[in-house]
This record gives C-alpha cells, sequence and structure tokens, in this order.
C-alpha cells in the first residue's frame, strides 16, 4: 500500500470505477479493517493452488482434499474468516470467503464458476448448469432439491416459504465483497467494537447503497465515539443531497434530520 494513502479511501477508490477484480478487492478490505498488505501474497498462493487444475473436478481435489480447506464450523464470528489473507492461510472460513478462494482459482485455471447468493448461505456454480457447490462443507455437490434443503436448514424456513430460482440469483464482485462487509458488520455490531465497524460502513456505503439505513447507523456509531458533530453532519448531507427527497419518504427525513439535531445538542 502507498504510504500515506488512508486504506478504506483506497478501496473506495477501488470500487468506484468497473467491476473491481475480486481478489485485490477482498484483500483490500483486509488492509481497510486494519490488516498487514498481503496481497502480493495472497496471489502467489491462489497462483500455487492453481497450477496443475485441469477441471471442476480437479479443482475440488486441490482445495479441499490436497490443501484441505474447510468451513469453520467451531467460530464463524472469528473476523479473520472475512479476510482473505487469513482464510488461505488458516485454511478455513466461512462460505462467501471460501466462494472467493474457490472462484479465484477457479479462474486462473481457467474453470469458471460463479457466486451464488442464496439467503443464508453461500454457494457457488458452473455457470450454465443447475451444479452447486457448498464450500463450506468441502465443495459438497448440490443439485436445486440439495441447495433447498440446505437453505430451509440454514434459515429455518418452513414449508410455506417458497423456493425457487430466484432464490439462487448470480452475484456480481460488487455483491461478493458487499456481503462480506455485512459479515463483518455483524461481527463488530455485536462486539460493540465502533472503530472497526466504522471502518466497515465507510466500505459498505461505496458499493452504491443509497438507503438510509447505513448512513443512519454510521451516524450512530460516530457519536458513539463522541464524534457528534460529524455524525449530524453526515446525516444533514444525506438528508439534503440532490433528489433525496424523490428517493425517500418525507417521514424518513424527517427521522434523519430529527436525529441529527439530537447529536447536535450534545453540543451545547
Amino acid at each position: 500500500m502507498t504510504p500515506g494513502v488512508d486504506p478504506v479511501a483506497r478501496f473506495l477508490r477501488m470500487v468506484s470505477g468497473p467491476e473491481p477484480e475480486l481478489d485485490r478487492a477482498a484483500c483490500a478490505i483486509a488492509v481497510g479493517m486494519g490488516r498487514e498488505d498481503r496481497t502480493a501474497r495472497v496471489t502467489a498462493a491462489l497462483d500455487d493452488l492453481a497450477d496443475g487444475v485441469t477441471g471442476p473436478e480437479s479443482l475440488l481435489h486441490r482445495l479441499f482434499i490436497d490443501a484441505g480447506f474447510v468451513g469453520n464450523v467451531t467460530d464463524r464470528a472469528d473476523p479473520r474468516n472475512s479476510f482473505l489473507p487469513d482464510v488461505l492461510e488458516r485454511r478455513t472460513g466461512i462460505p462467501i470467503t471460501l466462494a472467493v478462494v474457490t472462484i479465484e482459482v477457479g479462474r486462473r485455471a481457467g474453470v469458471p464458476l460463479e457466486g451464488v447468493g442464496m439467503p443464508g448461505h453461500f454457494l457457488v456454480r458452473l455457470p450454465g448448469t443447475q451444479r452447486y457447490l457448498d464450500v463450506f462443507d468441502r465443495g459438497r455437490r448440490l443439485d436445486p432439491a440439495g441447495c433447498e434443503r440446505l437453505f430451509r436448514a440454514t434459515t429455518g424456513a418452513g414449508p410455506e416459504v417458497p423456493f425457487d430460482s430466484g432464490m439462487l440469483p448470480r452475484v456480481s464482485t460488487r455483491q461478493i465483497l458487499a456481503r462480506i462487509l455485512d459479515n463483518l458488520r455483524v461481527v463488530h455490531a455485536r462486539s460493540r467494537d465502533h472503530a472497526g465497524l466504522e471502518r466497515v460502513l465507510r466500505m459498505r456505503l461505496g458499493l452504491r447503497h443509497r438507503g438510509p439505513d447505513l448512513i443512519r447507523e454510521l451516524g450512530s456509531v460516530l457519536a458513539a465515539q463522541a464524534r457528534w458533530d460529524e455524525a449530524a453532519r453526515l446525516l444533514e448531507t444525506w438528508a439534503d443531497g440532490p433528489g433525496r427527497g424523490s428517493r425517500s419518504g418525507a417521514e424518513t427525513l424527517d427521522e434523519v434530520r430529527t436525529e441529527a439535531r439530537r447529536h447536535r445538542a450534545h453540543l451545547n
């Protein structure tokens, strides 16, 4: 990383243009969260894993038999599960980051794969097929019926909740990055790590988010650090932004402005 460059700003620049490179953007999340920049090591490790892979079965054997990647079933809340460099070094992670490893090794080996944002559990799919992989479970193969069973097991959804192909959407690189950040958001909110949550929210807001929820959460996080003026200005800027009234209801805008005034009251 270039000396003096804010790591969160670096991530925001990376995702502001065309679709970013998945491996480098995932590394930039880790750097944005205060981790050492290990992008070069990650690239080399992914290259090594791809060496000699000849197809989907060869890829699965390399990752889940030879390299021994597994889902972290004992501590899914460990933030290292969301950092690609740590996942590669520890050979364990959560579905979304193990999917990043699988997709990126496949890309290098000429094995195209796509991420599938099933609610409750991220999957990988061979494009143009109904062949799904649960990379959290050593690359277990799934058909659509197997995906439905996994969906109901992970979410607790009963038979009254319909399940169809719309539950298995292909996701973009930005959507993958957003899901990684959403996992980190939950982890840091639970631990009340305000500084860490602030970094997560700033990166998450850079992924073309328009609604008020994350802005309001960031305002609360700033206020929790006694940065009331900064929190108020953030909310006021959002509420008075161009065209905001046409995209958000008047009640929502009033609530955001009320929160801003409440933050400013601490300055009196």
